[in-house]
């Protein structure tokens, strides 16, 4: 059986009892509450994000077209970066050392701590909904966070492990799309350009 071995710092683990006590002593609906929220966050962010890339996706402008179709992909990009780095760091869950947590269960040895996969998720979610709506991107920023403190308040992370998902997500998904958009925008424009100067079948006329 596999054990982490990995070195927690203390004032996570102390800001992470903190956290725990209070949640222990939360009121029974603000505890369901809290081990419901992350799914239903990570659920919303990514219908705030279809609903900021589909006008985009409409639109004609390459560049809006390519940054609708990068930014979701780079979230899935991110996801595999935090699996990458459970599988290297092997930290063990606090809910190992603590009592009871809201969460009901602790998930299995093997199922590493740091980062987050919710909070990195949660993070390049919210950025990829940023950079295609700033309208909507500030609704998802705060929804992030949230998402992210609430593994910590069900029992399931270390603080440092949601603020090293989100960064990790953010940081992913910005340098994805920074590096990516370039490229696909261009090969957007060449198709367009192809296809508006491709010779008419015979018999065809173009529409006025």
């Amino acid at each position: 059986m596999q054990t982490g071995t990995t070195d927690i710092p203390d004032i996570s683990v102390e800001w992470y009892r903190d956290v725990v006590e209070v949640a222990d002593a939360a009121p029974t609906p603000v505890q369901w509450f809290a081990v419901h929220f992350t799914e239903g966050v990570i659920l919303l962010l990514g219908l705030l994000l279809v609903a900021a890339a589909a006008p985009r996706l409409r639109h004609a402008d390459p560049w809006g077209r390519a940054l609708a179709l990068v930014a979701p992909v780079t979230v899935v990009l991110a996801y595999g970066c935090s699996e990458a780095l459970k599988s290297l760091v092997d930290e063990d869950r606090p809910c190992r050392v603590a009592g009871p947590i809201l969460a009901g269960r602790c998930p299995p040895v093997g199922d590493w701590s740091f980062p987050s996969n919710h909070a990195t998720i949660a993070g390049a979610l919210a950025a990829a909904v940023l950079l295609l709506s700033r309208r909507l991107g500030l609704v998802a920023a705060p929804l992030a966070l949230l998402a992210a403190l609430s593994r910590v308040f069900v029992g399931l992370h270390y603080p440092h492990d949601v603020l090293a998902g989100l960064l990790l997500g953010v940081a992913v998904t910005l340098l994805g799309t920074a590096l990516a958009v370039h490229p696909v925008a261009e090969a957007l424009r060449r198709r367009t350009t192809a296809a508006t100067s491709a010779p008419l079948p015979a018999g065809r006329f173009p529409r006025p």
